[in-house]
């Protein structure tokens, strides 16, 4: 039985912490006092009732942290470190994105394992989430990374190691760079329906490929004709997480989806026109 805290009660931390839970023992760090979890997950509902804190100064040393806060609630996250890691906890960054490692520079590189997570879920009140279907995790193949997939051994979650995470990561953020065009017509997945919204989806990725492929990532060209294909295939009132913050009116990802491209475009001089036009017009049209 592992020590676990998992910092952040949302839909994937919550969803987390209760399978965890059932088998090891569980903190989960909040803003907001909880008196329980309970999961509508595909076997059926689950309930724990893991230890709960929601200040970082009650905070004990375990044996591994999960941080599962969106990228811009790191600096909160952080804030628990000091008291939850000992000599020997690693630290696993459950978050969108290819910087998971460098968002928390204080936890040595050896002991800080990024993972790529696909784990439909939505919280509906605190505390209560319904999960969509068993997900998958991803990891580095490591020390570190195989010690992670062991604590879910015991769940419906599929966790595995991965030889070339780097590509696992960008694929993952080219179809999470797509979802901008959701979030600024505010229509669901149906919207790549839409003949002109598709292509503008196949550049938006297409230009992920070009600057994952300069950081060592080996992505090929269809994988901007998958990813429309992909999203047709959804359902088609579903909504990626990047739509659902600004409808709910919260601090949107979008340094994480679509910044990052731009950012690191500019480092390799690939031009990025089009995740940079349309990160700034949602910005713009959000305070974000």
């Amino acid at each position: 039985m592992a020590r676990i805290a998992v910092i952040g009660a949302g839909a994937i931390g919550g969803t987390l912490a209760a399978w965890l839970a059932q088998t090891h023992d569980v903190t989960v760090c909040a803003r907001s006092p909880l008196t329980d979890l309970e999961v509508e997950t595909p076997e059926g509902p689950i309930r724990a009732a893991p230890r709960i804190l929601t200040d970082p100064a009650a905070a004990e040393p375990v044996d591994w942290v999960l941080a599962t806060t969106k990228t811009y609630d790191c600096a909160a996250a952080a804030a628990w470190l000091p008291g939850l890691m000992g000599p020997e906890t690693r630290l696993a960054v459950i978050q969108n994105g290819v910087e998971q490692r460098e968002r928390f520079p204080m936890v040595p590189r050896a002991r800080t394992v990024p993972v790529i997570i696909d784990l439909p879920a939505e919280r509906t009140a605190p505390g209560r989430i319904v999960q969509r279907r068993s997900g998958t995790i991803h990891v580095p193949d490591e020390p570190a990374g195989e010690a992670l997939v062991a604590l879910f051994a015991e769940t419906p979650i599929e966790a595995t190691t991965t030889p070339d995470f780097v590509t696992a990561a960008w694929r993952k953020l080219a179809i999470n760079c797509s979802g901008i065009v959701s979030a600024i017509t505010l229509r669901p997945a149906e919207v790549a329906n839409d003949e002109g919204v598709a292509e503008v989806m196949r550049g938006l990725v297409r230009e992920c490929i070009a600057v994952g492929n300069a950081e060592g990532a080996n992505l090929p060209d269809s994988l901007a004709d998958k990813v429309v294909v992909w999203t047709r295939r959804a359902h088609p009132q579903s909504v990626n997480s990047l739509h659902a913050d600004r409808l709910a009116g919260r601090p949107m990802e979008l340094d994480a989806r679509n910044g990052v491209i731009v950012r690191l475009g500019e480092r390799h001089g690939i031009p990025t026109p089009l995740n940079k036009a349309l990160a700034a017009l949602l910005a713009a049209s959000t305070n974000a």
